[in-house]
């Protein structure tokens, strides 16, 4: 009695047609640092933070519009036509030019929104750098995302070999008579399950490999693999309150409150302005030319030169002063508290990766050991099922376990180098150049 072993090949077929359309297999692959660079010019929320910033440059210098001087030329020409009966009619003109100038001497509220408009280029310069590391995680995130797939794809193609040979050898020791039908059957279930999972596996690569290159803009994009053996690097500060001393200086979140509150007292000020009195310096200069005029046919020229200084004190604005600065007051209190709110949810997200950290070191050494183990199981089994003292499902287990393993153990390798990124991220310390030690760990 045989058994047919069910491996459907056509399957191959759909995912080779998507990954020639978007991968194609003699590409030359890219480090991190490649993909990174490549996501900074084609990624949209970068993109957007990037251009808030330079809209938000432009908007401050035209708060500092309001404290330097102004000056302006009005020019003017008329002409005349008169009538008056029985004398002739009669035309003239007038040309009149006027250069004003103005310079603000004491406006606390302008100077006040000039402040204003310089806490905003560090408020947007804040929100770049936010976007900046969050690209960083993002791109890292899917570079080894696909690298995991890619690994998982390869460990159930072994297992799936290793299945194989047992389903076969099973099927020999049916045929001789020297173990039942059920050791064949478990076989050719466990194949088929395999089989399964190698379907699964080759579409979240696919998935995968998707989403990197949507991120970065290429469609080649093809990312390299960590090199053998893996060295994980320790944690460094090793003591979780340098971490999050770190972020209550250095995280753009917090940055980000802090300047909300000093732009909410600087609003205050603007509001407290308003009882207060503005002086400016001005001046003028008009010239007026008259080619003849109602009473007479001579021409004239009128020069007139002015100097002086405009003094506007409120006296009374029907309370909306008043009512401004307690508006302000209240929004101060506000922003106060949001700062609050920001240094305590950094400093959790802060411990939180930290201790995410050493956990995720802690399973890698676990899982080098569980590997160990379990190929170990593995070859005890195998030696156990040819001298019959273990069936053919205690080797299909062992088999399972040992792929379970390793597809464990590089997916956390992962996790620890994506972490560490995340920690400096949560910490506000995260930049471009924290690519470089993982680049560093990447097969040539």
């Amino acid at each position: 009695m045989s058994l047919t072993v069910f491996a459907p090949k056509f399957r191959l077929i759909p995912l080779m047609l998507a990954l020639g359309s978007s991968m194609p297999f003699t590409a030359q692959a890219q480090s991190l640092v490649d993909l990174y660079n490549a996501a900074k010019g084609y990624d949209a929320t970068y993109q957007a933070a990037k251009s808030q910033f330079d809209a938000t440059m432009a908007k401050a210098d035209q708060a500092k519009a309001a404290i330097l001087p102004s000056a302006g030329l009005a020019v003017q020409g008329t002409s005349t036509n008169q009538e008056v009966q029985p004398t002739p009619s009669r035309t003239y003109a007038t040309q009149t030019a006027t250069v004003s100038a103005s310079q603000p001497l004491y406006r606390p509220a302008n100077w006040a929104s000039y402040a204003q408009g310089k806490k905003s280029v560090d408020q947007a310069k804040a929100q770049w750098e936010q976007a900046d590391q969050d690209l960083i995680v993002r791109v890292s995130q899917a570079y080894f995302d696909v690298l995991a797939s890619t690994d998982n794809l390869a460990f159930v193609k072994s297992q799936k070999t290793a299945v194989s040979e047992q389903l076969a050898s099973a099927k020999r020791n049916f045929e001789v008579g020297t173990s039942t039908i059920t050791d064949s059957r478990e076989a050719q279930a466990r194949f088929d399950l395999v089989t399964a999972q190698e379907l699964a596996a080759e579409n979240d690569l696919l998935v995968k490999s998707l989403a990197l290159k949507q991120l970065v803009g290429q469609q080649n994009a093809q990312p390299k693999a960590l090199k053998t053996p893996v060295v994980l690097a320790p944690v460094v500060p090793a003591d979780v309150n340098q971490w999050v001393d770190l972020s209550q200086a250095k995280h753009p979140a917090v940055q980000l409150a802090d300047v909300g509150l000093e732009v909410a007292r600087l609003e205050t000020e603007k509001a407290q302005a308003g009882h207060k009195p503005t002086l400016d310096l001005v001046g003028s200069y008009t010239a007026v030319n008259n080619n003849g005029s109602s009473a007479s046919a001579a021409d004239s020229r009128v020069n007139v030169a002015t100097v002086g200084l405009n003094l506007n004190l409120p006296l009374f604005a029907g309370f909306s002063t008043q009512n401004r600065i307690k508006e302000t007051l209240a929004l101060e209190e506000k922003a106060r508290a949001d700062l609050d709110n920001a240094k305590r949810t950094v400093a959790q997200a802060t411990r939180t990766a930290y201790f995410g950290m050493l956990s995720g070191q802690a399973q890698v050494l676990a899982l080098q050991a569980a590997e160990a183990s379990s190929q170990s199981a593995l070859e005890a089994n195998q030696l156990g099922y040819q001298v019959g003292v273990r069936i053919n499902i205690d080797v299909l287990n062992a088999q399972s376990q040992l792929f379970d393993t390793k597809a464990k153990l590089a997916k956390a390798r992962y996790d620890v180098l994506v972490g560490g990124l995340r920690l400096r991220q949560a910490s506000g310390t995260l930049t471009a150049d924290d690519l470089q030690a993982i680049n560093n760990q990447l097969a040539q």
